[in-house]
């Protein structure tokens, strides 16, 4: 069984699509996203500046667009998935390959979704971290003993031994003070002004319920993983209307997600989109399944199947 995975937020970079520009298909969802959105974002993608493409508002929609771009041109090449699973924002990407809505509902949703999560909370306030070389249980505890309130958590499950804190920029330093003392291998606060994934993001979380009742949502034409309970989306509407507006708002189970696809069959995972990060956390999770990314490969000749 093959598993098709999205990266998200941070896998995109000044000049990511420049191989992808060269398929007519390609060019066609580049030129659509431009028009949808009102923007020249394929200039973005292609040229910069870095500092605006890394908007929240900007790479989303980038990052929609390259991964799905990648998935058509596969599909041109008659490779298709069994299963997907997208990490944050490349669920949206995950959904669109699975038929759930449609590329031009995924990009006005991601540019939202970007922007709401953006002014959720001031800039300066919030914070994320990565830690390496702790247990996820650990950090946990640490957490609740710096604020019983919630106001840092666990983001991100991303593989054994790695994960992503965020809340409150205050909090967040106090966790990673902690984490360093208790023999963390890695503990650094990342380059992101707000706190994803926690009850912070909870006005944007509503804004994007808001913007889910106005597109057609239709049941998932194969298996895709949810990043809210690492289990596959349901069949009906409101509950996948649900599980997409709670995302913003609630960790995203990484490593419970590619284990259920493995559980399920998959041995084989391909990367679509920007980036290679997501093939690197597969091979701390599982090392029994393979892994292979798109990005900057000849996409219709050199990916293994």
């Amino acid at each position: 069984m093959k598993a098709w995975i999205f990266p998200g937020q941070g896998a995109q970079y000044v000049g990511m699509g420049k191989d992808l520009y060269n398929h007519h298909i390609a060019r066609g969802f580049m030129s659509r996203a431009c028009e949808a959105l009102g923007i020249d974002l394929l200039n973005l993608m292609l040229e910069g500046p870095e500092e605006e493409l890394t908007l929240t508002e900007n790479a989303q929609p980038a990052i929609l667009l390259h991964s799905v771009a990648t998935a058509e041109l596969l599909r041109m090449n008659r490779q298709y998935p069994d299963i997907v699973a997208g990490f944050s924002l490349g669920e949206f990407s995950a959904l669109v390959v699975a038929r759930v809505f449609s590329f031009h509902d995924a990009l006005r949703l991601v540019r939202l979704r970007g922007k709401a999560m953006q002014e959720a909370v001031a800039p300066g306030v919030g914070s994320m971290a990565a830690i390496i070389g702790l247990e996820a249980i650990q950090i946990e505890a640490i957490c609740k003993e710096v604020s019983p309130e919630e106001e840092v958590i666990i983001a991100n499950y991303n593989a054994p031994g790695q994960v992503t804190i965020s809340g409150i920029k205050e909090k967040v330093l106090q966790v990673l003070e902690r984490a360093k003392a208790m023999g963390a291998r890695r503990a650094v606060e990342l380059k992101v002004s707000a706190p994803f994934h926690t009850k912070y993001m909870l006005n944007a979380s509503e804004k994007l319920r808001k913007a889910l009742r106005e597109i057609e949502i239709k049941p998932p034409k194969i298996p895709v993983i949810s990043n809210v309970t690492g289990e596959p989306f349901p069949d009906d509407p409101v509950e996948i209307r649900e599980l997409i507006a709670k995302q913003a708002c609630s960790p995203v189970r990484w490593e419970s997600s590619v284990r259920k696809m493995v559980a399920m069959g998959a041995s084989f995972f391909l990367e679509v989109g920007p980036g290679k990060v997501l093939t690197g956390l597969n091979r701390r999770i599982d090392r029994r399944v393979v892994t292979d990314f798109t990005d900057g490969r000849l996409v219709l000749n050199s990916v293994t199947t």
